[in-house]
């Protein structure tokens, strides 16, 4: 067996990286491809490696002269790669096809040693590796039946989106028989290239073939092995934290996206917190059905999403104003006041990040549970202006009751100190009656300010939907004239306006969520090592004992189960905690697992 490298190719889309050197001499993390891929190569014995080469041929072949590859390697010359497409190097490499069995390559890939292994170790003699489709995939597609056969070649132009469940995308990696090289492959690329010219893709060949209906070319399904392929510089950036070899950098390299998560191969984030059970299929499917008028119009100024709030919660509209996520509300609301503020930690960060003046109470016990006459006690004697709660608290998930809550609302009115209710996890709540968003509760307490983020308890985060509301009208015309004047988007404006119809799914979606949180508890108390923080919110805190840190955990958890969890490390520090978000019960399972096998 044998391997066909093409690369002849500009790589355009890479801009500078490409200036001075062909598109695989990029490096990911100080390795360029070529040679990456060749040593990988390398340790399968092959009786050679042939190699396309094009732009940059003379400075590619200088320097894998200087890789020590032993299998031998012979360069062909690809003298128009600016004019023609990948279809006339594998052309000119013709002649070597028909010599033995092959492995066919694209250079600009990424892929980790068991990628290959799957190709090699199947018995079947010609195989196109494929990848079931996700969002971050381009080109060439393929629908395959229950044998493995390829029923078509799905390209580009033909693409669609509603069919995209059953698509597998090609990793451009092939094993071609030598049978089927000599008697279909070559025959068929000379007349096609005869027929339609040098500027095509070798892809479509193999589209003509599978459309006789010829099953000598079959689909090799990957199942969650690491590949990527580079076409610019937001690829390469994503591979670079895929294939990081220092388990801390690669963890810390994803966990500074904050977000973004789909372009990475079938990873389970339960670090960022959502409703698993929300949005409903019937709500996304009314928000498709608008989605070319939504991405073609303006959305509306702050007046009207504020009515819409209004109407969504039950207040005035010149009580509540709508922000780009709670975020934006954050920032404006601790721009608008002075003073010290009084806070609880650990706690989410944004606050304390945005406003530095603050008194720090921190529970002593090891749940970091508290009070409301814990924190009357701690902040009677403190000069504080104002008081932050965040209830369900992150990341304890500590939860303080309707009827106490309003006792410490209570205590910041006799004491003149504004009160900050973040009820971002408040829906989650064993409690159905917890919210403090009530128009008889802003205008008998002006002092309150409630902030409240969608994204979480309603399961949008792409939205960037959050609302603050108070019977301070003031400041919320302030908040509403700093933000800028389409603060937010025509999906989430849309969101707004239906969300009101599909009220039953959203209190079904609780319901779900408490009971998930149950059997998820039972199962983390299970799992040896590990000590579970009751919650009432949509995530846990766990204390990692014995000698692990909790950062090897999140490392192997990552690099070995593909599963983000966050580490508490830098909130805590000395203390073994981490959050873990709780998803649906298929998903949860499957982190269960992953725990048990790290902790074991």
């Amino acid at each position: 067996m044998q391997a066909i490298i093409l690369a002849a190719g500009m790589g355009k889309r890479l801009k500078e990286l490409t200036q001075d050197n062909t598109k695989c001499m990029v490096k990911v993390n100080g390795v360029t491809l070529i040679d990456r891929m060749l040593h990988q190569i390398e340790r399968l014995h092959l009786s050679r490696i042939v190699i396309v080469i094009g732009y940059k041929g003379a400075e590619l072949v200088e320097y894998i002269q200087t890789l020590g590859i032993q299998t031998p390697i012979t360069f062909v010359n690809n003298p128009v790669y600016n004019k023609t497409n990948n279809i006339y190097s594998l052309a000119l490499a013709k002649d070597y096809l028909c010599r033995e069995d092959t492995l066919l390559f694209e250079s600009d890939l990424i892929f980790e040693d068991d990628v290959l292994d799957a190709l090699v170790s199947d018995p079947r003699e010609t195989l196109a590796l494929v990848d079931k489709y996700e969002s971050w995939m381009d080109g060439t597609c393929v629908k395959l039946n229950d044998d493995d056969d390829i029923e078509m070649f799905v390209p580009g132009k033909v693409f669609k989106f509603d069919e995209i469940k059953d698509y597998y995308k090609t990793v451009n990696i092939y094993k071609f028989s030598q049978h089927f090289s000599e008697k279909l492959y070559v025959p068929f690329l000379e007349a096609y290239s005869k027929a339609l010219g040098n500027n095509e893709y070798y892809e479509q060949v193999l589209r003509v073939i599978t459309m006789l209906d010829l099953p000598e070319i079959k689909g090799k399904r990957l199942s969650g092995q690491h590949w990527y392929e580079i076409d610019d510089v937001q690829d390469l950036n994503i591979a670079e934290s895929i294939f990081a070899t220092n388990l801390e950098e690669k963890a810390d390299s994803i966990k500074k996206r904050y977000g973004g998560y789909w372009r990475y191969p079938h990873m389970l984030d339960f670090c960022y917190l959502v409703n698993p059970y929300y949005p409903s299929q019937k709500l996304m499917d009314e928000i498709k059905a608008s989605t070319e008028k939504l991405i073609t119009q303006y959305p509306s100024g702050m007046d009207v999403n504020s009515l819409l709030a209004a109407r969504n919660f039950g207040v005035h509209r010149e009580n509540i104003a709508v922000g780009n996520g709670a975020a934006e509300l954050i920032k404006v609301l601790l721009e608008n006041i002075n003073g010290k503020l009084g806070i609880v930690r650990p706690t989410f960060e944004e606050y304390p990040n945005r406003y530095e003046n603050v008194s720090v109470f921190c529970p002593s016990n090891r749940d970091f549970s508290y009070s409301v006459d814990d924190l009357i006690s701690f902040f009677s004697d403190k000069d504080i202006q104002h008081l932050l709660l965040i209830n369900p608290d992150n990341p304890s998930g500590n939860y303080i009751i309707k009827k106490d809550l309003q006792k410490l609302i209570r205590f910041c009115k006799e004491k003149e100190i504004s009160f900050i209710l973040d009820e971002s996890f408040a829906d989650f709540a064993d409690e159905e009656d917890n919210t403090c968003i009530s128009q008889k509760m802003l205008e008998e307490n002006p002092h309150l300010f409630v902030i409240k983020s969608i994204s979480k308890s309603y399961g949008v985060p792409g939205l960037r939907l959050g609302v603050i509301a108070s019977g301070d009208q003031e400041m919320i015309a302030n908040i509403k004239k700093q933000v800028s004047i389409w603060n937010i988007n025509s999906f989430a404006e849309f969101y707004m306006q239906i969300s009101e119809k599909y009220k039953g799914d959203y209190y079904e979606s609780l319901k779900r969520l408490r009971k998930e949180r149950q059997c998820f508890q039972k199962a983390l108390v299970q799992i040896p090592g590990i000590r579970v923080v009751p919650s009432q919110a949509n995530f846990f805190m766990a204390e990692v004992m014995g000698d692990m840190s909790v950062d090897n955990v999140v490392n192997i958890l990552l690099d070995e189960h593909n599963i983000l969890v966050k580490s508490l490390a830098d909130k805590l520090e000395g203390k073994n905690y981490l959050r873990i978000a709780i998803r649906n019960e298929e998903d949860n399972t499957r982190l269960v697992k992953a725990m048990h096998d790290v902790m074991r």
